[in-house]
């Protein structure tokens, strides 16, 4: 019955007798499965060592069964990790069967993915691998909500794997986003920096892997091409790095809060916050948004700025804070 879950027969038999059945002893379970005493006293002794059963306080002669959902959840478990790691193992030695065959068959330097599945375990798979960096484009849509990768982000940097995002306006403007995500990564060691446009959705492993979607827009992320080492893979990371040199960072205090005020040579924390996101062209409702403000708040702080840069306009002040070297 749960041969796939790594339970054979008659073991399955006795578990399922004892469900319907039980502080019943082995004599009256092999009745029931059609087996011998000596079958069902070892399919007992297997259930128990698995967990899957224990015995009767007042008789130990007699078992209960674990209810079901904690002990065939418990072989699902097994199983799924037991998959997880295969599937790992299979993407190891595909890596392998493409670095040796890439020159030769030039056809295997790009794979399509499709549905979100497929696509997320790429993109974890392909953080998980990373020998030194991480770069990414990031912008939605998103095959999964915005900040579910922050735990394994966080654990691969303290491993000592660096991390740099480039994030469009519409990803930073994200509700919670930008404090429950990229604040939080920040003080863990990512570099971020924010574009008002970025040109496409990426992410990069070191110099052999990245991966992208196939449709552009906001059109629901269904389908992705996977580029291996290749001159399209030479491009795309020169294109990430002239975006790097073009994006402004974003900046904040090491535990990711605010600071009050100018400091002596140069912005405050929360200055240079809203310099990143007024360069990333977002709106005042967006940087509200973004930074947790009530539109009055970001007002006042939007007019503090620019009588200390001495700006009219949003264009002066950038070309203002440019000149400071404050962006």
């Amino acid at each position: 019955m749960f041969d796939t879950l790594g339970l054979p027969e008659p073991d399955s038999q006795v578990y399922a007798a004892l469900v319907t059945a039980p502080q019943s002893d082995a004599t009256a379970l092999a009745a029931r499965c059609g087996l011998t005493e000596q079958q069902t006293r070892a399919a007992l002794a297997t259930l128990a060592e698995r967990g899957m059963a224990t015995r009767a306080p007042d008789n130990r002669n007699h078992y209960l069964a674990v209810a079901p959902d904690v002990a065939i959840g418990t072989l699902i478990g097994r199983r799924e990790e037991e998959l997880r790691s295969a599937r790992a193992e299979m993407h190891r030695l595909m890596d392998a069967f493409r670095d040796a065959s890439r020159y030769t068959d030039p056809a295997r330097s790009v794979e399509v993915l499709t549905g979100g599945d497929a696509i997320a375990q790429r993109f974890e798979h392909l953080q998980d691998t990373a020998k030194g960096q991480v770069c990414a484009f990031d912008r939605p849509p998103y095959v999964r909500e915005p900040g579910s990768n922050l735990e394994r982000g966080r654990r691969l940097m303290r491993e000592g794997i660096r991390y740099r995002t480039i994030y469009d306006r519409e990803a930073v403007s994200w509700p919670g986003r930008l404090e429950n995500d990229i604040a939080i990564g920040c003080a863990d060691g990512e570099e971020a920096r924010v574009r008002v446009v970025l040109p496409m959705k990426m992410i990069m492993a070191d110099d052999r892997m990245a991966i992208l979607p196939i449709s552009s827009g906001n059109r629901a992320l269904d389908a992705a091409y996977v580029v291996y080492p290749s001159s399209l893979l030479e491009a795309l990371a020169t294109l990430f790095e002239a975006e790097w040199e073009r994006a402004v960072p974003l900046r904040f205090a090491p535990d990711g809060s605010m600071e009050e005020g100018p400091e002596p040579d140069g912005p405050g924390e929360d200055h240079r916050r809203l310099l990143g996101l007024l360069a990333a062209g977002l709106t005042d409702e967006a940087i509200a948004r973004a930074l947790g403000w009530s539109a009055r708040t970001t007002q006042r702080r939007l007019q503090s700025l620019m009588r200390e840069l001495g700006a009219t306009t949003r264009f002066q002040a950038g070309m203002a804070a440019r000149e400071r070297g404050w962006l």
